[in-house]
């Protein structure tokens, strides 16, 4: 993903659309923009902090995105201390 407009460029994020339009978008009816917005921001909120991911090992992206970053929280801190 380096921006210049290549192919591969677009593939992670036509992916979460394709999730989103089929996971949540088409089973839903909303009346309303704000229903829709409404709807699409608590599915968001399961995609990334309790859906399942096969890619890493069954867990959320939210839990793996914090374990790595608690994992590197000490190394920057000594980096700053010096």
């Amino acid at each position: 993903m380096d921006g210049k407009g290549r192919y591969l460029d677009n593939i992670f994020i036509e992916r979460l659309w394709r999730t989103l339009k089929y996971e949540c978008v088409y089973l839903h009816a909303w009346e309303t923009g704000s229903q829709a917005r409404a709807g699409v921001r608590k599915w968001m909120e399961f995609y990334n902090h309790r859906r399942p991911h096969k890619a890493l090992g069954g867990r959320p992206s939210a839990v793996v995105y914090s374990l790595r970053f608690d994992a590197t929280q000490p190394d920057q801190q000594e980096q700053i201390r010096a």
